[in-house]
């Protein structure tokens, strides 16, 4: 069986979807695109029909591309309200060493969480820190032997009219939520190492209405804070000096500035027509000072806000995000954080701009959640199979699957 997952990341100012077979040399990106958002602010859906309507467009270029209709997604929401818990239990697994199971993975696990839910809040998901056989740690315990069977887990919840807003706008739009993620967990496992995994680092989402903060402990993200700052404020900055539209701004941004002005030259013009009808040359210099001013004080802001999550010495900072795309970003980051931080960079064929880092981390998240359960899964059927295979004709779309959440990592 052909394994093909497919996320969604709900952003505000694109919706993006990625479609992708998991193999054991990597990931194969079948289909990596995005849609203009509506309906969504901060990350957060205000506008049910409008987001329905945005997702709906972007599931039609999908099947336009890949011929088949994606029914079932991952899914990111907002961690504006998300919660995090430490959670402990132990299991009895047999009188005698007995092998530990993918079902006792999953009990253990699911014992983790009793009791560390809120009210008004439901489970994201729940991360494995390290497990226990007896009094042997490890991170993989399926296979070995022993009495009994002990985790001590991450626990993240978010609110539940958060969650039931996302799987509301999706079951109008035909799909089924197999998994629930943050995009801070997205975040990070796009871009992970060997080394993360045994440091403490932090990773910085820029996207166009938030920066998502996130503090990882050997793997596991620990903290997250979202500041309501963007790549939007730049545009509005943009805009209001030059007297021009929200859309004529981001053009500018993503066409002639510089996130620093180093490298800036004011032989690089660019003229427009602005709000007051009038005929405007804007130069590389002038509007890469406005860039770099307004990036400096938003990842300044990021910096400050590391000190209020953690006391803990820092071994790395990745930044990510669809703002890092934007040109000399690397070197305004150097001046704020220098040599500790990184733009993270998309190695993956099919996907190399960082918008979609979220999507491609929430994947292989999700395959990491499979291989600990011992349990393979597809979101696609043998005739869509053959459909991606080049045999047999175009699926025709059919009637939409109505929406249920459930945690693939659980059995329900």
């Amino acid at each position: 069986m052909r394994q093909i997952i497919a996320s969604l990341d709900i952003g505000s100012s694109k919706i993006k979807l990625v479609v992708a077979e998991l193999k054991e040399e990597g990931i194969n990106i079948l289909c990596a695109i995005d849609e203009e958002s509506r309906g969504i602010q901060h990350g957060e859906i205000v506008e049910v029909d409008d987001t329905v309507y945005a997702i709906k467009k972007l599931l039609k270029k999908e099947e336009d591309l890949l011929g088949i209709k994606i029914t079932k997604v991952i899914v990111s929401i907002s961690e504006e309200s998300t919660n995090y818990k430490i959670g402990e239990a132990s299991i009895i697994v047999g009188e005698s060493e007995t092998e530990i199971l993918a079902s006792d993975i999953v009990r253990v696990l699911q014992a983790s969480v009793k009791g560390n839910l809120e009210r008004d809040y439901d489970l994201i998901t729940v991360v494995p820190v390290m497990f226990k056989v007896d009094e042997r740690k490890t991170r993989v315990p399926r296979g070995l032997k022993g009495r009994s069977l002990s985790v001590k887990s991450v626990i993240i919840a978010a609110p539940k009219r958060d969650i039931y807003m996302a799987a509301k706008v999706l079951e109008k739009c035909g799909l089924e939520v197999v998994d629930i993620m943050t995009p801070s967990i997205g975040s990070y496992f796009a871009h992970k190492n060997e080394s993360t995994d045994t440091e403490t680092g932090v990773v910085i989402d820029c996207g166009y209405s938030t920066f998502n903060v996130s503090v990882v402990n050997k793997g596991i993200v620990i903290n997250t804070a979202v500041l309501n700052i963007g790549g939007k404020d730049i545009d509005s900055d943009i805009s209001y000096v030059y007297k021009l539209t929200d859309d004529q701004a981001k053009k500018l941004k993503e066409d002639l500035a510089l996130a620093h002005k180093k490298n800036s030259s004011s032989g690089e013009k660019e003229s427009l027509i602005n709000t007051n009808g009038e005929k405007i040359i804007v130069n590389q210099v002038e509007l890469s000072d406005i860039v770099m001013s307004r990036c400096h004080e938003m990842l300044n802001m990021a910096k400050n806000e590391i000190n209020y999550l953690t006391k803990k010495e820092i071994s790395y900072i990745i930044i990510t995000g669809g703002l890092t795309e934007l040109k000399d970003f690397s070197i305004e980051i150097e001046s704020i954080f220098g040599r500790l931080a990184n733009v993270g960079k998309m190695q993956i064929v099919g996907a190399r701009d960082n918008k979609f880092a979220v999507c491609i981390g929430m994947i292989k998240y999700f395959d990491s959640k499979l291989k600990l359960r011992d349990k393979e899964y597809s979101i696609i059927t043998s005739d869509d199979e053959e459909i991606l295979s080049g045999i047999g004709d175009k699926k025709t779309s059919g009637e939409s699957i109505l929406g249920k959440v459930f945690g693939i990592f659980f059995d329900n």
